[in-house]
């Protein structure tokens, strides 16, 4: 297929099996830039200025492919699923039927299903094309029984660009087999696009006035608490750092904020702003909508210095954050919450933007 005319795609690297991986790389007319690669369906970088107009990366990762594909990394970029987030004890039940997954993360000493499994989604060679100069399809079809699922899943991630600053994230899906699915897109995000510096200071709002209290394996309990009078309501701008160490139940659990907060969504609204950032210093602002019920603020509090990135920096405790929309955790075996479940003949969408702006 002959690319459409200013798309750009390169050659990122191979695989251990030789099996090639496309790097794709977007542009708008204002010189934002994000580069997408088969592997994992991956955002490598997003580039976008402050408000002196000076481009910088804005997400960590890496220089290379070799250490996305060796390294474990903490989904850096990643297109997660099937299920993104955490399933508990690594097991759900459907139409009578229990489904066993692996257990690859034990928060709190509590096992459960992590992001997908052992080999999820962010570890899989995905097909890309390019769409026009502005968007890239991914293509994937994960086998009935992968990492324990469920149905023969047929899936496609479109990321493009428009001239707006819009990054458009958006995941389809379609099974022959009732399943439970919950693609999740995973990059860490620091607005300053200075990797060596914290988060702290950035300021959050968040368009929800409730969250999901989790144990302490990060599993919700099935309630759904109001934010007011706690360190986890982000109704109004607030720094990160402001409440983040506070001797708060929560907070000790995740060792800071790895939450799921419930969006206000109105009723007739398919699109919604769930959150807004913004870095003081540099002017950056980033927004983020979609149609999902949920967003997970995880402020990068398992980073730890051990995992050199970009440039060769080590990206140390909350030198970024995720901003993560979804379905609810642990869905699968919380009949109150939203469905997980993908029938045959019903189509899964989930839309995420990041509007990129500077401040006034």
């Amino acid at each position: 297929m002959t690319e459409p005319a200013d798309a750009h795609s390169d050659l990122y690297g191979t695989l251990p099996d030789d099996r090639e991986v496309k790097l794709f790389t977007l542009t708008n007319r204002h010189g934002v830039r994000a580069k997408v690669m088969e592997y994992g369906a991956i955002l490598v970088s997003l580039e976008a200025p402050d408000t002196h107009g000076n481009l910088k990366d804005l997400t960590h990762g890496f220089d290379t492919l070799e250490p996305w594909v060796k390294k474990n990394t903490p989904y850096f970029g990643a297109t997660v699923g099937r299920y993104g987030n955490r399933i508990a004890h690594g097991h759900f039940s459907l139409d009578g039927t229990t489904y066993k997954l692996a257990t690859n993360s034990e928060p709190g000493g509590v096992p459960c299903a992590l992001h997908g499994g052992i080999e999820g989604f962010h570890k899989k060679l995905w097909k890309g094309t390019h769409i026009d100069a502005q968007s890239v399809e991914f293509t994937y079809t994960s086998a009935d029984g992968e990492e324990g699922y469920p149905g023969n899943l047929q899936v496609s991630v479109t990321y493009s660009l428009n001239d707006d600053n819009e990054l458009k994230w958006e995941a389809r899906a379609i099974t022959d087999t009732p399943t439970v699915l919950n693609l999740v897109h995973h990059s860490y995000w620091n607005l300053s696009g200075e990797p060596t510096t914290s988060i702290l200071d950035h300021e959050l709002t968040l368009n929800a006035l409730h969250y999901l209290p989790t144990d302490k394996g990060l599993i919700p309990t099935g309630d759904i608490a109001e934010v007011k009078g706690t360190p986890l309501d982000f109704t109004r701008p607030r720094m990160i750092g402001e409440s983040i160490d506070e001797d708060f139940e929560a907070l000790r659990f995740g060792g800071g904020y790895d939450h799921c907060w419930v969006l206000d969504s109105p009723k007739d609204a398919t699109i919604q702003l769930a959150a807004r950032l913004v870095d003081p210093k540099s002017g950056r602002v980033m927004e983020v909508l979609t149609n999902q019920p949920g967003v997970q603020f995880y402020a990068g509090n398992f980073l730890n210095g051990c995992i050199e990135g970009k440039g060769g920096v080590a990206y140390a405790k909350r030198s970024a954050l995720c901003i993560e929309t979804q379905n609810f955790p642990d869905a699968p075996n919380q009949p109150d919450f939203p469905s997980p479940v993908l029938r045959p003949g019903v189509t899964y969408k989930h839309v995420m933007i990041h509007r990129f702006s500077t401040l006034k």
